[in-house]
Formats: C-alpha cells, structure tokens, sequence
C-alpha cells in the first residue's frame, strides 16, 4: 500500500509530467497558433447603412446583423447578467478557470458533460479563431490563446469583444444588434426580462431564440434570472416580476425612417462596384446620399398619386380573384350546392389573404357583403371595414384603354361577395376600392448646379418591380426632344421673335414610295409663328422646319452636348418628333443645363461614405456650374489671405478663406463647395445666352398667355400655374400614339423630370393583341403629357419649391430686350397689345421696323423638300 510519501512524491511527478507534456505540446504547436495581436484593433463585420442627406437610415445591406457597442453603452443588468450565466469567475480567473474545467472533465469520464468549462476568453479565443470542431486538440488550442488573450488585453476588453462577437441568432451577432432584431431597441431600452432572455441565447442561439420558441426561450430566461438573483444582482421581486413577464420578442428589421428602395438599391450597386461584395457588406460603411428626405418622399407620393389617379380614370377591371366562384348557369340536373347567399368562410379569408402581398397603399380584402348603398370587407387578421359608395363609385368597367363602360348605378354593378379586391384607407372603419396600377411611371429631380440626385422613383413598388426606369428605361422622349432642337436652331442665328410658317408638310420618300406627313397635335395650323409661341404650343411641323434648317448631323452633334448619346438619336426626321429613347435620368440631366445657363453636369447619388469608425473616407467633389473667372478669383483671393497671414490672427484668417468660398458659391450659383477640396468647373457646352433664351421660351410653354397672340392662347405647360411660381420652366412630351408622356421642368435651383407609360407595350387581351398605349377616358378625353405626367411633376414641385425661395433666372450679359410686333418679330413704335418686350442676344436683335406686308420675312424650308 502506497504511503502518503509516495503518493505525494507520485502526484508531484504527474504534476511535473504533465507540465513538461503542456510545453511539449505547446512548443509543437506554437508555430500554428494565430497571433492575438489583432484583437486590440477589430474590424468589426458590419452592415452597409444607406442615409438620406439629413441623416435618415433608408435601407441596410448585408448578411450579418451588428451593432458594435463599447462596454461603457451596455446596462450593468446586461454584463450581471451574462457574467452570471457564462462566466462567474471572470474577473477572478487566468482565461482558464480550473474549477469549471475540472467540473467538465470529471463530467467527461462519468459521461454526464453539462458544458460549462469554457470561460469568456476562451469563447473569445474560438469565436475569433477556431472551428466549431469537438476535439481535444482544439481544445488545448483554445487554451493557450486565451492564455495569450488574457496577457495582452484587459478584462473589460475581452468582455467588450465577445459581447460584440457572439452569434446570437436570426443572423444577429452581438447584443446591440440582438436587441434590434428580437425586440426593435436599443440595448439601453431593454427590461430585466428581455436582458434575460437575450443573455440566455449563447447556449443556443438558434433552437431557444424567442421568435423560433417562446417556451423555451422562457426556461432559459428561468435559468438566467435564477443565476442572477443567486449571485445578488437583483432582488427577489424583481426575479418575480421578469420571471411572470410575457415573451414578447418577434423579428424586427432595422429601423428604416424613409422608405426608398428604388434610392438604395442604387447606392447599393455603386458601393458593390467601389467596394466589391465582401467588403461592402462587412466594412460597416455608412453612405450619405445627395437625396433629402423630405423631396424623396414628396417625389414617391407623387408618383404613386398620379398613377392611382390614371387608373381610376380608366376603369375597374374587376377582382383580383373570387372566391368559390359560381358558374353562369346550370346544366340538366346539375345542383348548385354553393349559393350566392353561403357565406364565406374566416378560414377561406385567412388562407386566401395570407397569400397576397399588400402595394403602397393597397391592403388585400375579401368583401363579405354587399347592399344597395355600400358593401364590407374583412381584412387577414379578420377585422372588417366599410366601402362606402362614394368610395366606389368611380368603378365603370375597363373595357380597353381607350373605352371604359357606363357609371355604375349600385355596389352590385361593381363588386359581389367572395370578391378578393384591393382597398386603400379613408379613414380607421372605412375604405375605397382600388387596384394595383398597369401603368407604370418615373420621376427624378436633381440639382442643376452640380447634378447631385435630390429625388428618383423608378416605379409604383419595388415591391412589384425591381426595375428602375429611371436609369434603365429608355423610351421615347416626345415633344420633350424639342428644347434642344430649338436651342440649336438659336445656335445657328435665329431668335425668339424669328418667324417660321405652321403649315402642313408632305415630304416624298422615295425608298417606301409614300409621302411623310407630320402633324400637329391636334392638328391645327397657325400659318406664321414665332419661335417663342411655337415652342410653348408644341408645334411639331416648326420642330422639322427647324431641324432641316440646321441639319440632322448638326442637329446629332449638337445635342450630344446635353449629355445624349449620338448612338441614341435616329438620323433622321422623326428626331425632331422625339423618337429618340432616353432614361428620364438622361433628361434630367439635359435639361439642367439649361436651368444652370449653360453647363453639362454629371449626376450623383453618394455625397460622402464613412467608415465603421465614423471617419470620412469618401467625400464627393462634383463639376460645379459656375464661371471660370470667379474661380480664379477665389483662387486668387485666398492667395493673399494666406500670404496675410500672421500668428496672431491664425484662427480668424482660417476662417476668412473659408467664407470667401462660401461666398463665391453663392454669386456663382452653385451648391456648397468643401472649402478643403478645390473648385472643379462643370463644361460649358453652350452660351449662358442660349441658355437664358431656351429658358424664357420655356417658361412661355407655362405662363404663355402673357405673350399671346390671339385671347386664350396658353402654353402646353400651363396647368403649372397653380404652382403660382413665375420663376419655373418647362415642356411637356408625348410620344406617337400616346405610348408616352413626360414633363420635365425646373426652376433655378432644381429640375425634374416625370415620365408615365406601360412597361410592355404589348399585351394579350382575350383574343386581341395590340400594342398597350396611355389611350384615353371618356369624360376627360386623351392621354399627353400635360395630363398624364404633369400632375406628378406639380404635385412634388408644390413640396419641393418650398424648399426654394422665389429666384427669377438671373440675365447674362450680352442679352438685351427690344420692342417687337407680335405677328412680325420686327421692331415696331407702337405700344399697344400688338407689341410686345423681347429677348435677343446682342447683335441678333432686329433692325427693321414692321411694315403691312410681312410675306416675305416667314422662315421657310428650302421649297424641294416638300410637296404641296
């Protein structure tokens, strides 16, 4: 029998064997082990965040869900609580604690392992850089890591990472980020009993998550809470309180406060193209955007308005499915077992709503009764709401888009029972009918000083439609084309007053053998015009004289200073007419030239990126639209300040150039310029002239009466008056056949552009195949562009223009006004309302004064080219 001697001298040998076998093993795997050196400064994998200009989280991107907090933003409760459940000793051990690694050893041999030999650190160890693998050599592993661990950071340091680094569930990994997903708070905001239950997810983040399963996601919290109150940090009653409180966690989203998805899949594309897809996703980037929240969603209200108010006009076109539907009739001895009179079942409504996905405003309904003045609905979650009549009364029968039925008379010309339909709130008890829009739409706005992105909706849902048909739609511009057929005809030395002859054209063409004859639309004929009046009523046949008068490779040439790809532009005629197909962002985009006098700017949607850390490391610099000789002055200016410069007065002459930028962006009309990034000038692709003169003509196509010629005369524009802004501009557009209608407009500061049409112009219809246009109603009449796109392009401009004070479009030198006679454009002494002030470029005015027979002085196309 052995003495105590021996048994002491034997358990010092093992003591010592064992020792000496640890620095065997360790020697043999040091060379594998990862250096921790890395912990003290983490890259945290964090999501993309998208932000609007001023501040508000638009969407998120990426796979892992986390918050990084320091230890200093976590509760007290928090820390009790996983310190209590994870690892009592923390603060008392080495990163090993040998009492719970002994506890799981003798579990081990008596094959009753429970866990509960890893310690903080060492989870720490295995979450930065381990597998998951059950083996004791990964286990020594982690045994000297969190030795090393524990020798270079401190305590509160390592509980700081693994607080922020542990899996928790739901793609969640940290507290910060668990306490969005399972609840949709801050950390700071969480109870005793949703701490617990938070603190209770490492053990099984996936099988005790409150979402996947409340009950035993309350025994785990029972486990916590009792750990808590054994250790003293906290009292009975509130171990009572949290322990009877309900489980109340279900999935949460981030906290999105603007919803635009069609903004932030762009950024998102733009961040994957800088970035690449790991690091976009995992780099905690936060992008602020150029788009301010409030135009954004002024521009998504607009455009779904417009669209729901199109629809409506153009008829019901029924249920989106029925119910049990009934047959017409019965054959010989068929019995109907299924009456108009069953009711319809809650589970049927249940099964059949939990299907559907709600749009915008439009929430999925089963009707549920119907009477001569009004019919019920019920809702998925079986509540019920009433559609009055006048809440359905719109609903004549869509028959085609040109013809609609007659005025339904009752509810049961509309709807029946077992109707699955759409509806949109009037108030909490009752709704309208509605249903999802066919058509589809776009409308972008930017700053013409430098083309930063103030708006864009690239449809009714992205829900629906991912596609963006802001910048991925090309479709035929129309009318809206003419601008800049009509600034290159100012180009070659025409003016506002120059009169061109609004009569028909028959043009041979010797390839099909039949004569090409554009019209007006409607086709009405003034006989002489001028420029001025022709532009603000649209005239197409003006458009083609202008055109041939500067040539189709002039004209090509010219207009891809705008921006305009010469690939897009047909050589020929039908340009003049707007077959040209471009993106609304393409139009935008030219446009603002115009509103800015004269330079091509470049759109852009990302202002500034921060890293995970909140530093800058993008900031956007964009062209500006400002004259050259001001930035030399600045240039200049700041130059002096700095040779100026003295130690006493440092602070105040660091600020002095500063203000002068600031001041220098005012007088040259452009948006705020990073007094550290030098002013980069935007092109100048035509005259600050040319650009002035377009934009009086435009603003005619709104405020035309003003000039005109006969009582009653008004733009196509004009239903823009209601804006009560003298200071905008702007053009409508409509393609042949109505397939498309625009408007884009502006005002000093921002430019627009609205676009309505069907995505696929052609579709089956029962037996009939045609190509699907805007068509028209029967109590308004046609689709064009002033009725199909303009509403949109008012509606966001009553917001946005809020946002701009009043600014009359400033007059460039070289431009002076002189007294002309309407019907000639000549000079004239009289003063009466045959006369009129107009625009020239200097040295472009007239000479003459008017005389009776004007004949002569009418601008025409060269007489071969048409055939009368």
């Amino acid at each position: 029998m052995f003495s105590l001697k021996n048994l002491f001298k034997l358990a010092l040998i093992g003591f010592f064997a064992g020792v000496i076998a640890l620095i065997i093993i360790y020697i043999s795997m040091r060379d594998e082990l990862p250096s921790v050196e890395s912990l003290k400064e983490v890259n945290w994998q964090t999501p993309m965040q998208i932000f609007t200009a001023d501040g508000k989280l638009i969407s998120q991107f990426g796979e892992k869900k986390r918050i990084p907090l320091s230890l200093d933003e976590m509760p007290q409760q928090l820390i009790d609580a996983i310190l209590a459940t994870e690892d009592e000793r923390f603060y008392y051990h080495f990163g090993i604690d040998p009492i719970g690694l002994a506890r799981a050893v003798v579990g081990q041999i008596i094959g009753q392992n429970k866990g509960g030999g890893s310690t903080i650190t060492m989870q720490v160890a295995r979450n930065f850089f381990l597998s998951r693998e059950q083996t004791y050599t990964r286990k020594i592993r982690e045994i000297f890591i969190s030795l090393h661990i524990e020798s270079i950071l401190t305590k509160d340091e390592i509980l700081e990472l693994y607080m922020n680094k542990i899996a928790l569930g739901h793609r969640s990994f940290g507290f910060g980020a668990a306490a969005q997903v399972y609840y949709g708070k801050d950390v700071k905001e969480l109870t005793l009993a949703q701490i617990a239950v938070l603190a209770g997810l490492p053990k099984a983040p996936s099988t005790m998550n409150p979402i996947r399963s409340p009950e035993r996601a309350r025994d785990r919290r029972a486990v916590v809470l009792e750990r808590m109150l054994v250790t003293e940090k906290i009292s009975q009653a509130q171990y009572e309180e949290a322990k009877n409180a309900p489980i109340t966690g279900k999935r949460h989203g981030a906290e999105i406060e603007v919803n635009a998805p069609y903004v932030a899949e762009m950024a998102h594309q733009e961040m994957l193209t800088r970035y690449g897809r790991e690091e976009a996703y995992t780099g905690g980037y936060k992008v602020y955007l150029t788009v301010p929240s409030d135009l954004q969603l002024a521009a998504q209200h607009a455009v779904v308005k417009n669209l729901f108010d199109y629809d409506l006009r153009h008829g019901y076109r029924g249920p989106i499915k029925e119910l049990r539907p009934l047959p017409d009739s019965l054959e010989v001895g068929q019995t109907l077992e299924i009456t108009p009179d069953t009711p319809v079942t809650e589970e049927e409504i249940v099964e059949t709503l939990s299907e559907m996905t709600g749009f915008q405003s439009l929430i999925p309904a089963v009707v549920t009764y119907v009477d001569e003045h009004m019919a019920m609905v019920t809702f998925e979650d079986l509540s019920t709401g009433e559609i009055p009549w006048q809440g359905m009364s719109w609903a004549r029968e869509f028959i085609s888009d040109y013809k609609q039925g007659p005025p339904p008379q009752t509810p049961d010309d509309i709807i029946k029972r077992g109707d699955v339909v759409f509806v949109k709130s009037i108030n909490e008890q009752q709704f309208a009918l509605s249903q999802l829009p066919q058509v589809s739409s776009a409308l972008v706005a930017l700053n013409p000083d430098n083309g930063a992105i103030l708006a864009t909706v690239g449809g009714f849902s992205f829900k629906q439609s991912e596609f963006n048909r802001v910048t991925q739609a090309k479709r035929q511009v129309g009318s809206n084309i003419k601008p800049f057929i009509y600034s290159a005809a100012l180009e070659k030395g025409m003016t506002l007053a120059s009169l061109v002859n609004d009569a028909p054209i028959n043009k041979w063409d010797r390839t099909s053998g039949v004569a090409w004859r554009p019209k007006n639309s409607p086709p009405v004929y003034a006989g002489p015009i001028r420029i001025r009046q022709a532009l603000a009523e649209s005239k197409n046949v003006i458009a083609v004289r202008l055109l041939r008068e500067v040539g189709i490779s002039n004209t090509i040439d010219y207009l891809s200073l705008f921006g305009f790809s010469p690939d897009d532009l047909p050589r020929n005629e039908s340009l003049a007419l707007g077959s040209a197909s471009l993106t609304p962002l393409e139009v935008a985009t030219g446009f603002a030239t115009f509103a800015n006098g004269g330079f091509l700017v470049k759109p852009y949607l990302i202002e500034r990126i921060e890293d995970s850390f909140g530093d800058v490391i993008f900031q956007a610099n964009p062209a500006q639209a400002c004259d050259p000789c001001l930035v030399e002055e600045s240039q200049a200016q700041l130059s002096e300040q700095s040779e100026l410069s003295t130690s006493v007065a440092s602070v105040e002459q660091i600020k002095t150039p500063a203000a002068m930028v600031t001041q220098l962006s005012d007088i040259s009309n452009s948006t705020e310029v990073q007094p550290t990034q030098p002013i980069v000038q935007a092109e100048r692709v035509i005259s600050a002239q040319n650009a002035y003169l377009m934009t009086e003509a435009l603003n005619s196509a709104i405020w035309g009466a003003d000039w005109s010629i006969k009582p009653g005369w008004q733009g196509t524009g004009f239903r823009a008056r209601s804006l009560k802004r003298r200071d905008i501009a702007g053009k409508t557009g409509t393609t042949n056949s109505a397939k498309d209608a625009w408007f884009s407009g502006f005002s000093r500061r921002i430019v627009a552009t609205s676009w309505i049409g069907f995505d696929d112009p052609a579709r089956d219809l029962g037996q009939t195949v045609y190509n699907r246009n805007l068509g028209k109603d029967q109590i308004t009449g046609k689709e064009f562009g002033a009725k199909s796109a303009q509403p949109a392009w008012i509606t966001f401009m009553e917001q946005a223009l809020n946002n701009y004070p009043y600014e009359p479009f400033s007059q460039p030198v070289d431009i002076v006004t002189v007294r002309i006679d309407k019907a000639t454009g000549k000079l004239t002494k009289k003063t009466d309302k045959t006369t009129m002030f107009e625009y020239f470029k200097l040295g472009s005015e007239p000479t003459e004064f008017v005389r009776k027979d004007t004949s002569s002085e009418i601008f025409e196309t060269t007489p071969a080219d048409d055939i009368f």
